[in-house]
């Protein structure tokens, strides 16, 4: 998978407020469908739904535990959207330095002015 096949995959997956919840769930530990579909007004299909596409854009894992699947939070899969918008605070910050840079440039031609008359 390419990279930004992956930032579609968790982009996708990250588009939907049903999945960040899910999320927020598996934040506190790690549930099987049935306790994941606890927390919802939807199907076990709808749960599984959702968490096929987590699973997708690699922001969960599945496994095997007896006859359970188990579904955990993959906080790694998160560095991809870290990545992707860490590029863009970057741009902020060019941004924002080259406007600090110019009010303070202007700020001093202003000094240099005033103590020209004093």
């Amino acid at each position: 998978m390419n990279d930004e096949t992956q930032v579609q995959d968790v982009f996708k997956a990250l588009a939907d407020p049903t999945r960040r919840m899910i999320l927020t769930h598996l934040s506190k530990g790690d549930m099987t469908i049935g306790e994941v579909t606890d927390h919802f007004d939807m199907t076990r299909a709808a749960v599984k739904k959702h968490l096929t596409i987590l699973k997708d854009g690699q922001l969960i894992s599945v496994h095997t535990q007896g006859r359970e699947r188990i579904n955990r939070l993959e906080p790694k899969g998160l560095k991809t959207v870290s990545e992707w918008i860490g590029y863009f605070d970057q741009f902020w910050d060019d941004r924002l330095g080259a406007l600090r840079a110019a009010v303070e440039g202007d700020q001093a031609q202003k000094d240099k002015t005033l103590k020209g008359k004093g």
